[in-house]
């Protein structure tokens, strides 16, 4: 029997003008629907604050050996479910829940300026889309240089590119819930779908080079 895989999906806390986070609900109705019996799902809340991110996520993909991390959080632009292509280095200068903000304005000093997921979201976005699950899904290259940002970036270079952002709008604009919880499942489901394709074409290959070896 195959092993089950390890997913972890994050919701942030609620900030400013969300005293409810979209992202939080959309988690958690997530973890009610399930992704079947071969996903081992684990969720959590996070804090909206640069430093618990630099300790919690370090500890989550430790802990965790998660095949892939995806995080969602709510953006007040957004009309649609958006995926996050990459995550950025540099530009953080709005202050979080504690009035801080990172004094080098970075993730990791060392760190290049921008990481992109393994995973190529404009199939997925396309493959969703056609799914008719009566939500829409859009691609964005921009995350927001803020928390959001922050903590995808954190999770691409801990991951080294197994991890995703998705991000959705505030409840009923237009969407509610459960639909966005809907939502989701039907993205991380595809984003398996295509991990799992590019894990066996990768086996393939060291088979085909193993016996091309003389």
């Amino acid at each position: 029997m195959a092993s089950k895989k390890k997913i972890v999906v994050t919701g942030f806390e609620p900030f400013a003008e969300h005293a409810v986070n979209s992202s939080w609900v959309a988690v958690q109705e997530l973890e009610r629907l399930g992704l079947g019996e071969a996903v081992d799902l684990y969720v959590c809340e996070v804090p909206v604050e640069y430093q618990a991110v630099q300790s919690l996520l370090p500890s989550l993909w430790k802990e965790h050996q998660p095949q892939l991390v995806v995080h969602v959080g709510v953006s007040g632009l957004a009309t649609t479910v958006t995926l996050e292509q990459c995550g950025h280095n540099k530009g953080y200068k709005r202050l979080d829940n504690c009035s801080f903000c990172p004094a080098s304005q970075c993730c990791m000093e060392t760190g290049p300026d921008c990481i992109k997921s393994i995973l190529d979201m404009d199939t997925i976005c396309k493959r969703v889309n056609d799914s008719h699950t009566g939500i829409t899904v859009s691609v964005s290259k921009d995350a927001g240089r803020y928390l959001c940002d922050y903590t995808y970036y954190t999770s691409l270079y801990l991951g080294k590119g197994r991890a995703a952002f998705v991000h959705v709008p505030p409840l009923e604009k237009p969407y509610s819930g459960q639909d966005l919880g809907r939502g989701l499942k039907a993205v991380i489901q595809e984003m398996l779908n295509l991990l799992e394709r590019s894990c066996s074409e990768e086996e393939q290959r060291e088979t085909e080079h193993r016996h091309d070896k003389p």
